[in-house]
């Protein structure tokens, strides 16, 4: 791909930056854009991600969590806090995977609920402890923003994906009434990404091997076919997208979901 002027529309150089799942494919792409172009990172992922895909060098905070544990999403962001000086300019959340890909009635309870806690519990706990971070940022005069991830199966479901299909669009519902909460003060926007060529469908990063999710769930080859783009994403085609919408360019933007898929899908068209 060509070099992407990625510094146009994003934050300014200083500006600082939490990334929930920053070890996954899209994850790694955004920190070292943002790492360069002069952003102060800071890396949050499970141990697991962080020993086997740890961040790229320059990030200021590299801290592990479950994003699904209530303490463990308090103490990294006191870490974050302590690290950034009591102030936030952006948030990205982009912990999630899907599970087993067969039929609802096939999936237990537990599996269930496993999936929805991976996508919106994580999203909930990482907004609820950065928000007084984010407003400190708003008070000293800034701009902050929120960037949650979706998915194009949270409009276009797929057999097999019910619990991921329905925790995305959860997602969705859930940042526009941050966007309602926070405002004026922070943004919130939602990207959905298409299929991303990426870890993800084997499990994601932060997976063991073995897991029950482990094994592809795409046909790429198809799936680029069936795309008016003529291929699949790759991790750095979300890079400009978050950046964006954290930057002053998307300074009215608010409450709105942008699908990054190559015109695979286009919702009301």
């Amino acid at each position: 791909m060509a070099e992407t002027d990625f510094a146009r529309l994003a934050p300014p150089r200083g500006a600082t930056l939490a990334i929930v799942g920053a070890c996954g494919g899209i994850g790694r792409a955004v920190t070292q854009a943002a790492i360069g172009i002069g952003l102060k990172v800071a890396a949050l992922d499970l141990p697991r991600s962080l020993k086997e895909s740890p961040p790229p060098d320059g990030v200021v905070l590299s801290a592990a969590l479950d994003a699904t544990d209530e303490a463990q999403v308090k103490s990294a962001f006191a870490r974050v806090n302590k690290a950034f000086g009591g102030r936030l300019d952006g948030l990205v959340n982009l912990a999630g995977f899907a599970n087993r890909h067969v039929g609802f009635d096939e999936l237990s309870p537990a599996e269930w609920q496993e999936t929805l806690d991976g996508s919106l519990k994580t999203t909930y706990l990482a907004c609820r402890a950065a928000l007084p971070l984010l407003k400190a940022s708003a008070r000293a005069g800034g701009s902050p923003a929120i960037v949650n991830i979706s998915s194009g199966l949270g409009v276009r479901v797929r057999p097999g994906f019910a619990p991921y299909s329905a925790a995305k669009a959860a997602v969705v519902a859930f940042t526009k009434v941050i966007a309602h909460e926070a405002a004026p003060a922070i943004r919130a926007n939602v990207i959905a990404p298409g299929a991303v060529d990426t870890a993800f469908h084997e499990g994601g990063t932060g997976r063991v091997p073995d897991a029950s999710n482990s094994r592809p769930r795409i046909d790429r080859a198809a799936y680029a076919l069936q795309t008016p783009a003529g291929r699949m994403a790759v991790a750095e085609d979300m890079v400009g997208p978050i950046l964006f919408l954290l930057g002053p360019g998307a300074g009215f933007i608010s409450g709105q979901v942008l699908h990054v898929n190559g015109a695979g899908l286009m919702p009301g068209a």
